[in-house]
């Protein structure tokens, strides 16, 4: 029971990013259905980037660590400036074809992976905590778009404005900082 609850704790903070990240998508007015295939492709990616991280081991740790954050800020910043060049035209949720669904799902995901590297080391059920993770990560992508799209109805222009900061910063942060 208690390992149960420290993967929930651990699947909460790795869907902060998701979270944040999901809010600023959010602003691009996302369809419904858009929203419900990105929380699950998330959610998906949360449970096998656990699984692949603990079969690879500890081997590759050093030199994909180096490279993720790289990886990681390119993506973001690409769904920024995707963000900024359709922020005046009407069909704004284009940014969710299946093509950035599957690049932001695989960037939120990576520090999982990188969770996964360390239970294959210590020899951790990862199939549990990806489990939580997937759960975890998709509630977190589905009210984060549902947030960032209410707000966005709420406030227009502003919010969009906001949503394309935050996701240039939180790119900015994967370069700078990790």
């Amino acid at each position: 029971m208690l390992q149960t609850l420290i993967y929930f704790f651990m699947g909460l903070s790795l869907s902060m990013d998701t979270f944040s990240l999901s809010l600023s998508i959010g602003t691009t007015s996302p369809t419904k259905s858009q929203i419900i295939k990105t929380a699950l492709i998330v959610g998906i990616f949360h449970f096998l980037m656990p699984l692949l991280g603990s079969t690879i081991g500890s081997f590759f740790s050093n030199a994909l660590y180096l490279k993720t954050n790289y990886i990681t800020f390119t993506i973001f910043l690409v769904l920024a400036i995707q963000m900024y060049l359709n922020k005046d035209k009407e069909e704004k949720a284009d940014i969710l074809n299946i093509f950035s669904i599957f690049l932001f799902a695989i960037s939120v995901s990576l520090d999982s992976f990188s969770v996964g590297i360390a239970f294959g080391i210590t020899k951790e059920s990862t199939v549990i905590a990806g489990i939580i993770f997937s759960i975890v990560s998709s509630i977190f992508t589905y009210y984060g778009l549902k947030l960032g799209k209410i707000l966005t109805e709420k406030y227009q222009e502003k919010t969009t404005n906001f949503g394309i900061l935050l996701m240039f910063l939180i790119a900015l942060k994967y370069l700078i900082f990790k």
